[in-house]
């Protein structure tokens, strides 16, 4: 029987082997490279996870809940300041009265003057004339307040002084209350005193030419004038303050910082002094 098999199957079996075993290694190196390029491609997916485990231990997130909301301190709310326009829209204007002057003139002065120089400046309810009742155009409230005015201008003839000295808040107002006059001053000459395009020297040198009945203008510039005598407070009989009059933003002249200060300043420049010894008397437009 092993004869008739021969001496060949011997050799047979261990070639076979052979081939096996030579097919077994070049599937095992194709295997591990397949395996290989599975195990990179999972490679990133894993660093992303390791990376995004480590940052969530670094900051947690917490979950927001109610009780995490409230204690969270809230936001507050600024509150808006009210101005002069926001009062005013709600409210009605009320005329201006000689109290109202003598009130803002002690609170602008009580951190400025002693209490004895405070009452200095306090005038007597004669040296007022009578208030606007917003029911006037300046006009009709020139010729209550100075009835013999035909007479006392044609009286007038002293350069570089006027004898109503009408103050205002800007140069614009002071053209539109020029063009108010116009019913009440008849030959009388009025003159602009304010800043506006027009040089102080030129004011000064016109003031000084000619004789002006009425000047209207700005505290500033009228200021201005009195300390370059410019302008003197001899023939001055009556200050009328554009008092009840409001801007766009419903200010008053007074509640203007700038002009306030300006007034006092006017006020504080002769026009108190005179007024005490009743030369001039002050009304409120």
């Amino acid at each position: 029987m092993g004869d008739d098999l021969g001496d060949e199957w011997w050799e047979h079996d261990d070639n076979a082997d052979a081939s096996e075993a030579a097919e077994e290694e070049e599937e095992k190196p194709v295997e591990q490279t397949q395996m290989k390029a599975e195990k990179r491609k999972r490679q990133p997916d894993k660093a992303a996870k390791v990376k995004k485990k480590s940052t969530e231990q670094k900051h947690p997130v917490v979950p927001q809940t109610k009780e995490t909301d409230e204690l969270q301190p809230k936001k507050k709310r600024k509150r808006k300041k009210k101005t002069i326009t926001d009062v005013l829209a709600t409210s009605d204007p009320k005329p201006g009265s000689p109290a109202d002057l003598q009130d803002l003139v002690t609170l602008y002065f009580s951190d400025k003057r002693s209490v004895i120089e405070l009452e200095e400046l306090k005038l007597a309810d004669s040296s007022f004339l009578s208030s606007n009742d917003l029911t006037h155009t300046l006009s009709s409230y020139l010729k209550q307040v100075c009835p013999k005015w035909a007479k006392i201008q044609k009286q007038h003839s002293e350069t570089g002084s006027v004898v109503i000295l009408i103050v205002c808040s800007s140069a614009l107002r002071a053209i539109e209350l020029l063009k108010q006059v116009t019913a009440f001053k008849g030959e009388a000459k009025a003159v602009k005193l304010f800043a506006k395009h027009i040089k102080i020297d030129e004011q000064v040198k016109l003031l000084r030419k000619g004789v002006a009945h009425i000047g209207v203008g700005t505290p500033g510039r009228i200021s201005a004038l009195i300390e370059k005598e410019g302008l003197n407070l001899q023939a001055l009989r009556y200050v009328v303050l554009d008092w009840n009059w409001r801007d766009q933003k419903l200010r008053r002249m007074v509640d203007i910082p700038e002009i306030k200060l300006d007034l006092m300043k006017l006020l504080e420049n002769g026009i108190f002094s005179a007024c005490k010894e009743e030369k001039v008397k002050m009304g409120l437009f």
